[in-house]
């Protein structure tokens, strides 16, 4: 079975919203620093922050929900076998 790898570029993101415990995690192929800026510009313009993952879904988040957004580079998923 073929999975799709992703991205070498990949950033990791995680988004807290607030009044709930659960996050919201994904990653997507925008870099760091261009998530902080929509991130950023979402924040000051009051609008929600949008985004969109791998596999293509849209994330929309409400900015006066976010309660932290963490953003990290994707780990490099190893499989293998061996001997012991």
């Amino acid at each position: 079975m073929a999975t799709k790898k992703s991205s070498e570029s990949a950033t990791q993101v995680r988004i807290g919203i607030s009044e709930s415990n659960q996050e919201l995690n994904f990653e997507t192929e925008i870099s760091r620093d261009e998530v902080q800026g929509l991130v950023a510009k979402a924040l000051e313009a009051q609008q929600p922050l949008i985004l969109h993952d791998i596999k293509e879904r849209t994330m929309i988040v409400p900015v006066g929900k976010i309660s932290f957004v963490e953003l990290g580079a994707t780990p490099d998923r190893k499989v293998g076998f061996t001997t012991l």
